[in-house]
């Protein structure tokens, strides 16, 4: 039987474990289906920094989970165990150095077949967290939420930024270039031919716009289409929420999705072969009344929802 969360009708929820939604740690259980990490990370980021932070206030924002999601008819820490790691600690200083500790950690966490779901820490994560997800399943479907393209060449000259991981997750093959998405792009461009990088690297893109012109179901349906059966891995920003839905993060652009809309894609996701998911760029200095903490906790309590039950079908 799982070990699960602290029941919060005994225990108050501002007391007790730290982990995410009060779960157990990784080394107080024999093994772990799904593994929740933070990586207190944002040494790639161009703007404002603070996602360091992010991990622990999305933690502190989950002690209002509940064990039962309704939305997908699940008690996902009763069919799964599901452990909180810790923080993976990295080099500030060094980003090459830190991408490498990630993508060791990310597959010491995976050898006996776990699913891990990251907290973030800055974007630039998803590189090593994509290449430790190729290295156990191979080149894997993509599905990337954010406000931004987030394939971009270099800044500064620097090519491992927030800005640059699917750029680079392209030209190591680590990602199937048939089955590649994003999700909730709008904005300002540097120019015409980020568009023009960004479909020769196989991207589709639904825009912010698209999402509400055509619907949640529409969009979900063609996301599962490109998706298939296909090894999946969802890589979340959380800028990819308006700023009134999450003001807390360091890029923040107008005209987003809602917490709402994100929430339906993600559970339209259900019976697809997800291997891994991260949710970044929480900048908690930025955030006002745990608005993007609460959002980034249900992203993750969703996501950890779809794993649980992808495990259950497959036993």
């Amino acid at each position: 039987m799982p070990i699960g969360p602290i029941d919060s009708s005994r225990t108050p929820r501002f007391t007790g474990r730290d982990g995410f939604a009060r779960l157990p740690r990784l080394d107080q259980v024999e093994r772990a289906d799904i593994v929740v990490a933070g990586i207190p990370f944002d040494s790639g980021v161009s703007y404002r920094p603070g996602a360091r932070f992010g991990p622990n206030h999305i933690r502190e924002a989950s002690r209002l989970l509940r064990p039962y999601n309704p939305a997908l008819d699940v008690s996902p820490f009763e069919i799964s165990q599901v452990a909180d790691a810790g923080d993976i600690a990295v080099n500030p200083f060094n980003i090459e150095e830190a991408i490498e500790t990630v993508q060791q950690a990310a597959l010491d966490l995976t050898t006996d077949g776990a699913r891990l779901l990251t907290l973030g820490g800055d974007h630039t994560i998803a590189l090593p967290l994509l290449r430790a997800a190729a290295t156990r399943h191979g080149p894997v479907a993509l599905l990337h939420f954010d406000a931004h393209l987030d394939t971009w060449d270099t800044y500064f000259g620097a090519e491992f930024t927030h800005g640059t991981p699917f750029r680079r997750a392209f030209e190591e093959g680590v990602i199937d270039s048939e089955a590649l998405s994003h999700v909730g792009t709008r904005g300002p461009l540097y120019g015409k031919r980020d568009l023009e990088d960004d479909r020769r690297f196989g991207f589709g893109i639904v825009t912010s716009s698209d999402v509400l012109r055509q619907g949640v179901h529409e969009v979900t349906a063609k996301l599962r289409d490109r998706i298939g059966s296909r090894p999946l891995y969802v890589s979340i920003d959380v800028d990819v929420l308006d700023p009134a839905h999450a003001p807390g993060t360091g890029t923040p652009e107008a005209g987003g999705m809602t917490s709402r809309e994100l929430l339906e894609i993600l559970r339209g996701l259900r019976g697809l072969n997800l291997v891994g998911a991260d949710v970044v760029e929480v900048a908690p200095a930025y955030d006002h009344a745990e608005i993007t903490g609460v959002a980034a906790a249900h992203l993750v309590y969703d996501l950890v929802s779809l794993l649980a039950l992808r495990k259950h079908a497959q036993e």
